[in-house]
């Protein structure tokens, strides 16, 4: 008698309920596919399986990492699960579902992989070179870039607001490396943004291609957001609850006052010019 066919997992998309997600990311079985060579730490795609559901993620153990001398405390599997937790909190979900958990190389970052649309070409560009001085309809001024042969270009950004709320998302959690290809355009235009290692130092280091609304007002939704952040950071509040087990306390504390200084001013942070505003390389 033959054996009976096997039926493969049901697949699990980034618009699936994110509590059903992060079960299957927590509890599934890890399969490493292969390792994304060009990562400087080691990254590693695998399929999770659990209970009957299936998604392809991303995996970044702990061993793998490569010390940071500015970074000294905790790893950057942490930070990137505290990114996760932040954007959740913020009720925006601009990063993908993360877990911390074992695997085969030990404990790790686990994030669920994020498909590009499939009409990919029809996704809105969200940085450009341009020539001129001014951005054009739509789009908001970074700053001027070499472009080889002495030209230069002025580097520019869609003014959107998705884009707008991960500006704030990433004031906040002090991120130190918003490239372009850490912006993931995902399902029904949805945008996600990856790779927060390097997030929640205590001081301001700040680097992103994000910077259009540098000193302009944050809007209306953005300030109630920060109002709800500041009272789930405040001491026993729960998200300062669950940040206080993956970064240290004088980290739980700085993103408290980024907090605080955001709503006092209103406005969008702009470059404090002690540190390069710009990551290097930008994508």
């Amino acid at each position: 008698m033959p054996a009976p066919e096997r039926i493969p997992p049901r697949p699990v998309t980034a618009g699936a309920e994110f509590a059903e997600v992060t079960e299957l990311l927590t509890h599934g079985e890890l399969t490493v596919l292969g390792r994304i060579r060009e990562a400087s730490n080691a990254v590693l795609v695998c399929t999770v399986a659990h209970k009957g559901e299936q998604a392809q993620c991303v995996y970044k153990p702990v061993a793998g990492e490569r010390p940071l001398w500015d970074f000294p405390d905790g790893t950057l599997a942490q930070r990137e699960v505290a990114a996760y937790e932040v954007s959740e909190a913020t009720g925006w979900g601009l990063v993908p579902p993360t877990v911390l958990r074992d695997g085969p190389h030990g404990e790790g970052m686990c994030q669920l992989w994020i498909e590009p649309p499939a009409d990919e070409e029809s996704a809105p560009e969200l940085l450009a070179l341009v020539d001129g001085d001014e951005p054009g309809e739509g789009w908001k001024a970074v700053g001027f870039a070499e472009v080889g042969e002495g030209r230069t270009a002025l580097l520019v950004h869609a003014d959107d607001p998705r884009l707008r709320r991960l500006a704030v998302l990433d004031a906040v959690i002090n991120n130190s490396d918003r490239k372009g290809g850490h912006l993931l355009p995902g399902p029904e235009e949805r945008l996600y943004g990856i790779d927060h290692g390097v997030t929640f130092h205590a001081e301001d280091k700040l680097r992103t291609l994000l910077w259009g609304w540098a000193g302009e007002p944050l809007t209306a939704e953005a300030v109630a957001v920060l109002e709800r952040l500041g009272a789930e950071l405040d001491e026993g509040g729960a998200l300062a609850a669950r940040l206080a087990g993956l970064i240290t306390p004088v980290e739980v504390a700085a993103v408290r006052a980024r907090v605080a200084e955001m709503l006092k001013s209103g406005l969008h942070p702009v470059p404090n010019g002690n540190w390069p505003a710009i990551p290097w390389p930008p994508v």
